[in-house]
């Protein structure tokens, strides 16, 4: 098949999804501070190892600091594959902190168990939960300082060539 001019789905995606959301803030007047921010909040929580939490706790903080609900609810989007990646690491390192025995789980599994019963998913597996949070509230605010240095420095450039237009 010969190579076209047309953008492949994903560059789209990204050019009209993503880099014109943040164009179109910068326009308004957020800065690349409050962007650089927003995304780094936005990955922190959507790994949150608790599945179906991270809408609103993007939503809440995002509110509490005045962030751009738009840009977090897209970045928490964009980033939920990592969730069910890191809840595995989080409940480990949190087992590993508090120093709690190792329990066998997969995700699948953890899918299956809690639509059998919630109840007793609760039961037995509310302590793996609490583990995941212990490694999460670990590792998340040292992720956040650094992706936060990581994003700063672009989305100060896309401002800059903004303010030459």
């Amino acid at each position: 098949m010969p190579p076209t001019n047309q953008p492949s789905r994903l560059k789209k995606f990204w050019q009209e999804r993503v880099v014109a959301l943040i164009t179109g803030q910068l326009k308004q007047g957020i800065t690349p501070e409050k962007i650089a921010l927003t995304f780094a909040l936005g990955i922190c929580l959507a790994t949150f190892p608790i599945v179906g939490t991270t809408t609103l706790l993007c939503l809440t903080i995002g509110v509490w600091l005045k962030l751009n609900q738009p840009i977090i609810q897209l970045v928490n989007w964009l980033a939920s594959p990592l969730q069910l990646v890191m809840i595995v690491v989080f409940v480990r390192l949190g087992e590993w902190i508090v120093r709690a025995q190792r329990v066998s789980f997969s995700i699948p599994e953890l899918f299956r168990k809690f639509h059998e019963s919630p109840l007793k998913f609760f039961q037995e597996f509310g302590m793996t939960g609490v583990h995941g949070i212990v490694g999460w509230m670990v590792t998340a605010p040292f992720a956040g300082v650094l992706l936060y240095f990581i994003f700063l420095p672009p989305v100060k450039k896309l401002a800059a060539v903004l303010d030459k237009k």
